[in-house]
């Protein structure tokens, strides 16, 4: 995908320009911001395809910033803190957040886990069949929509990219091991249980249609139509 802007939110501008020139190097447009204010100011007058956000910045944290974000965007997001803890990761995710990278971090692997977030959200859907529609639900998957009952429904990049992941193996039992792995990569260093975070928080956003993602209980999820 060419032309993908990105947004890197860290008060520390050494890290933004360290990221920033890894990213640079890889044909990718940087946009910077020192807190989250100014980062929503970005976000409202440049169209940006991915954002680096830290969690521990002044005027505006990582956590406020990515409520604000997930309001009115569904760009994904990648959540940088200091902080190694499972529980922090699992409430980045739950906030919205698309991955999470501890600092310090390797830019290299960082880059890396880019690039397979932007062909994951932004590539591969473009490669699938568009427009499935069930009962009361429609899911556009080239264009990223999903509509319950005729409204649409925001859905983050990762709820969308796990909903799809589900059709495409419908009626098929998959482990919560094979959803992570796919959905957050094999180098994917948090908790399994963002997995069940993740799937809660979408049958909520698929309101009465939720029904479609069944619990089998001691392996792990389905979608059965």
């Amino acid at each position: 995908m060419n032309n993908v802007n990105i947004l890197l939110v860290d008060d520390e501008e050494n890290i933004r320009n360290l990221l920033g020139a890894y990213l640079k190097k890889e044909g990718y447009n940087i946009f910077h911001s020192e807190n989250g204010v100014k980062a929503l100011e970005v976000l409202n007058r440049e169209s940006i395809q991915l954002i680096i956000l830290d969690i521990m910045m002044p005027v505006m944290d990582g956590f406020e910033t990515l409520k604000h974000i997930r309001n009115k965007w569904d760009i994904p997001v990648i959540m940088l803190s200091a902080k190694a803890e499972d529980e922090d990761k699992l409430f980045a995710l739950g906030f919205g957040a698309d991955n999470y990278e501890t600092k310090p971090f390797s830019p290299k692997v960082l880059v890396a886990k880019i690039k397979a977030l932007i062909k994951r959200i932004y590539v591969e859907p473009q490669e699938k069949e568009s427009g499935i529609t069930i009962e009361d639900l429609y899911i556009d998957a080239e264009g990223h929509r999903v509509t319950v009952s005729g409204e649409d429904i925001n859905l983050s990049p990762t709820e969308f990219s796990l909903f799809v992941y589900f059709l495409d193996n419908k009626n098929i039992v998959l482990s919560r091991e094979q959803i992570l792995t796919k959905i957050w990569g094999y180098d994917f260093e948090g908790d399994i249980r963002v997995v069940d975070t993740t799937i809660k928080r979408l049958r909520e956003k698929l309101k009465h249609m939720n029904k479609l993602i069944v619990t089998v209980r001691g392996f792990g999820y389905k979608v059965e139509v």
